[in-house]
């Protein structure tokens, strides 16, 4: 099974929603970060790619038919370029809102101290993701008015790298036509997903520090 949709939105652009969105729509498994941190397996293929630069994509996606969110997100461009038939989603939002969420959630995350023992995946997933999102994304720096202008800039590349007929630029509050217009599939009878992953992360982190050894 080979990728046929590749997200390159940023993390908290809506994409557990987009998520749900693509599965409902025929177009899943789609891979999210959320799979990342339930497979110990991909944590390490991941944190290889991180720290030695290699990866078999089609490995990794093997049972996958789309991708969203970070880690995925991170290698847009060589993801494209190893599919070169599957289409690109480029979630956006709001840079103001996008740099809330990201202060709520993500980047509290990327800063928690990696536990010195406990679970190795855990620990694993904690350094890839900061070297992966923090470090080679954001420079290391959350400063707003940085890390707006990253987010800014990245949306402009990829914009910039496609034509219409391969992206589609998708705000979730746009809700089903242009998704399924871009994919060309029929428009589902039921809202589109409207996933609190805010709730669902901080929910995580707070399970993590609670199992952190005294």
């Amino acid at each position: 099974m080979a990728l046929k949709i590749i997200g390159a939105g940023f993390g908290r652009t809506g994409t557990l929603s987009l998520k749900k969105a693509l599965e409902q729509l025929g177009c899943g498994p789609c891979y999210h970060m959320f799979e990342v941190v339930e497979r110990p397996d991909h944590i390490a293929r991941w944190y290889r790619l991180a720290f030695e630069g290699v990866m078999d994509w089609d490995a990794l996606f093997a049972d996958f038919q789309s991708t969203v969110d970070w880690p995925a997100a991170r290698f847009w461009h060589e993801l494209a370029e190893c599919y070169p038939t599957a289409r690109v989603l480029l979630s956006v939002r709001d840079p103001e809102a996008w740099y809330k969420s990201m202060t709520d959630t993500i980047f509290e995350a990327l800063q928690m101290r990696i536990p010195t023992s406990g679970s190795e995946p855990r620990r694993l997933q904690m350094q890839m993701a900061r070297k992966l999102v923090l470090q080679d994304i954001f420079g290391g720096s959350i400063e707003k008015s940085h890390a707006i202008a990253v987010f800014n800039r990245h949306n402009d590349e990829v914009k910039q790298a496609f034509g219409p007929d391969r992206l589609l630029v998708f705000d979730v509050k746009e809700g089903w036509e242009p998704l399924c217009r871009f994919l060309e599939v029929a428009e589902p009878n039921e809202p589109f997903p409207r996933l609190n992953d805010t709730a669902t992360i901080r929910a995580m982190m707070k399970r993590m520090r609670e199992s952190e050894p005294a």
